[in-house]
């Protein structure tokens, strides 16, 4: 499988239209050595095209320079990133099926709709000869059951170039009659009315949306997650715990049957993330400035490199086996029923999160007078329920609840900050021998631990301050 990013603008325009000089804009030097290609597109997805509402295309094309089976899935700001892999026929590659298997689930691929292009495509190049960007004129004609269309579009892709080029270009395409394009995609075109939502008759309950969201990450993070990238995998592992603490935080708002035991489920997830995660994080901790301590330190750094690097390598391959599993599909499923429903009025979800946000406070305030690290990291955990919580209210209350929650989050991190000191202590003592360079390491991190301690009752009083929680109050 190759793998790229696209970065590319569309254009519908008239029959009539003809593409204007672009030689002179944004370093482009000259237009021309035009090549001609028809394209045969069948685009597959599931009979209420999942792949399409979640911003993924599949298709397998004949014609041009990359003929085969193509995914293309989001990517930041104009890009997509694109899996291509040779081969023909009807039967989607188990490659490509395992990166939307958390879409599609057990769903059939089938073809949904048929494209045809006739494309006139010229390079813009510099100077030089590099190739900014190619510019295509589309003719296209869609099937997608017994329905036709036909519209001619212009697309402009990256090739060289950078942002400048396609904004320079789009400026004199749409001075020549070109306005962008109704869809996203050609295929988002062919299929439109199908892809058309009804409309909501209600406004849409926050925690239902919130909860919508922490489901739609987990999906959008889970095909990167399976390759054990670092910032999936931590995003992905948000997600879930968001999603459980909303569960916990507003049980009234979810029927009590179907939670039952999916927090349980969430829980397991997170456990399977966090095998890749935490000893990641912990290499980081424990090994910064180590090295440069002197030569003597390196066996030492080299035998915590390799047990954590042993335990991340086993979590990744766990974490690809609870992935494929019928028991994450089951939990997909299961978290769709619950966040696709329409919620019930449960009461005031301000109200709710400051009852977490109180009782969070009373528990930190206690483990402080007591001391005992067991009881602050427990506050730590219900900190971070009060911070989602309030995520929760956020996109309705403005700059005030975006100011508490960083206070919060500023909070969570220091108990974090030693609640992970005492994590790096208990594993220095599971990898290491009772050696002296071990022993100077161990130091360090209960030094870190008591620092961290020293910053909480800051963070603490920045967290209550009158003009952090007042909106709050008054929600």
């Amino acid at each position: 499988m190759e793998t790229a990013t696209e970065t590319e603008r569309k254009y519908d325009v008239p029959e009539t239209f003809e593409l204007p000089d672009l030689a002179g804009c944004a370093g482009i030097a000259k237009a021309d050595g035009a090549e001609i290609h028809d394209l045969d597109a069948t685009y597959f997805d599931t009979d209420d095209l999942r792949l399409m509402k979640n911003r993924r295309t599949l298709r397998r094309r004949s014609g041009g320079h990359d003929a085969g089976w193509h995914l293309k899935t989001p990517a930041d700001g104009d890009g997509r990133k694109e899996h291509r892999m040779s081969g023909a026929g009807d039967q989607v590659p188990d490659e490509l099926r395992a990166l939307v298997r958390t879409i599609v689930r057990r769903r059939p691929l089938e073809p949904v709709a048929r494209l045809r292009t006739h494309r006139v495509e010229t390079p813009l190049r510099d100077k030089k000869g590099r190739t900014l960007a190619l510019i295509a004129q589309d003719q296209v004609r869609a099937e997608s059951g017994k329905e036709r269309s036909a519209w001619q579009e212009v697309e402009v892709e990256l090739v060289d170039g950078d942002q400048r080029v396609l904004d320079a270009v789009e400026k004199i395409l749409l001075a020549a009659g070109a306005r962008p394009a109704e869809g996203p995609s050609k295929v988002a075109r062919a299929l439109a009315d199908r892809l058309k939502e009804k409309p909501g008759k209600d406004k849409i309950n926050p925690v239902s949306r919130y909860a919508r969201e922490q489901r739609d990450a987990i999906i959008e993070h889970d095909p990167a997650a399976r390759l054990g990238e670092e910032e999936s995998v931590h995003k992905m592992r948000v997600a879930t715990r968001r999603l459980r603490s909303t569960l916990k935080s507003f049980r009234r708002w979810f029927p009590a049957e179907q939670t039952a035991t999916l927090s349980d489920e969430l829980r397991w997830l997170a456990a399977m993330l966090g095998a890749v995660r935490d000893p990641q994080v912990l290499e980081g901790k424990l090994l910064s400035g180590v090295e440069e301590s002197g030569p003597e330190f390196i066996p030492t750094a080299q035998r915590i490199r390799t047990a954590l690097d042993h335990r991340a390598a086993k979590g990744r391959e766990e974490l690809a086996a609870a992935l494929e599993s019928d028991r994450y599909l089951d939990l997909l499923d299961r978290i769709d029923t619950l966040v696709d429903q329409p919620l019930p009025d449960a009461g005031d979800p301000a109200e709710r999160a400051r009852k977490v946000l109180d009782k969070a406070d009373g528990q930190l305030d206690t483990a402080l007078a007591d001391g005992v690290d067991e009881e602050l990291h427990d506050a730590r955990k219900r900190y971070k329920q009060a911070r989602y919580a309030v995520e929760v209210l956020a996109p309705d209350a403005g700059k005030s609840a975006k100011r508490l929650v960083k206070a919060l989050t500023n909070l969570q991190d220091g108990l974090g900050a030693h609640q992970d000191s005492s994590i790096a202590r208990e594993t220095l003592r599971e990898i290491g021998p009772d050696s002296f360079h071990f022993g100077v390491l161990y130091g360090r991190q209960e030094a870190v631990g008591k620092e961290t301690l020293i910053a909480v009752p800051a963070l603490v009083r920045a967290s209550r301050r009158k003009k952090v929680r007042r909106w709050l109050v008054k929600a």
